[in-house]
């Protein structure tokens, strides 16, 4: 009995190592998508129309993943501007397909889309786009 827990102990000592491998990796993408669905949607609040609040998501979301070493095999970013307007709300929503591939020893494809969704309140002083005249 001794013989067969020496000979079988490194093995499920790896196993748990390789699980907790792919659950950290898996845990540490979804933090970080949160936060580039955060500082995206804080970013499209910024903007005065919904064109450039689009771009502005899709761009900070792109750039917060990049920095924070998260790499998407696809990413997807919709932002809901219609509520752009003071004291309305923007919503964006970041996708991102990861690819756990690398992190597996086995050399088992793997990977999951996660998502998040983040809304943001649009300042409801912040100044207006003049669209007439004055008299």
């Amino acid at each position: 009995m001794a013989a067969e827990i020496t000979i079988a102990a490194p093995f499920l000592i790896m196993l748990l190592v390789f699980v907790g491998v792919v659950v950290h990796r898996g845990v540490d993408a979804r933090i970080r998508i949160d936060d580039a669905a955060h500082q995206a949607a804080r970013a499209a609040s910024l903007e005065r129309t919904p064109t450039a609040a689009a771009t502005a998501a899709s761009t900070t979301a792109a750039s917060a993943l990049s920095s924070a070493g998260v790499a998407c095999a696809s990413l997807s970013v919709s932002a809901s501007t219609g509520g752009l307007r003071p004291g309305g709300t923007v919503s964006v929503t970041v996708a991102c397909e990861v690819d756990f591939g690398d992190a597996l020893i086995l050399g088992v494809p793997g990977g999951k889309t996660l998502s998040a969704t983040s809304v943001e309140p649009v300042d409801l002083w912040r100044s207006t786009a003049n669209t007439g005249s004055r008299t």
